[in-house]
């Protein structure tokens, strides 16, 4: 009976690729970037400061886009960020401003998260989202 049900299941969808989670990962980038008002040095300093050309080439084509480790990593941060601020924020435009607004919080010390994040380090990302995270938990930890 089992083995019926699943042999009538919809087959499982093709392997989502690196490249095609890279190339989504720019796309999706581009918009938040555009949400926060990003310029774009605070664009490449949130992506790992690559060369100019680089960074418009993956711009231009994202499908082709061969990102290094570090630059998946600062934009699984920065995805995750803005997913946590449209969850604590529901007003799109309060959780995209909140970025850029000082922050009293210890952890912060009075900066904006984008004066943190623009720190250059992937770590100042992930303390961000980490913080976030910990809100949206119900605490830091």
């Amino acid at each position: 009976m089992v083995t019926e049900l699943l042999a009538r299941e919809a087959p499982l969808p093709p392997q989502v690729t690196p490249q095609q989670m890279a190339a989504a990962g720019l796309r999706a980038f581009a918009r938040i970037a555009q949400a926060w008002g990003l310029s774009v040095d605070e664009q490449l300093t949130l992506l790992g400061a690559p060369a100019r050309s680089t960074y418009f080439a993956w711009r231009k084509d994202p499908a082709r886009a061969a990102l290094p480790r570090d630059t998946l990593e600062r934009l699984s941060n920065i995805l995750g960020i803005y997913k946590s601020l449209q969850i604590l924020l529901p007003d799109p435009a309060a959780a995209d401003a909140w970025v850029r607004q000082p922050n009293r919080a210890a952890l912060l010390g009075g900066r904006s998260a984008l004066d943190c994040m623009l720190g250059g380090n992937v770590s100042d990302l992930n303390l961000v989202r980490r913080y976030l995270d910990g809100v949206r938990g119900g605490g830091w930890s």
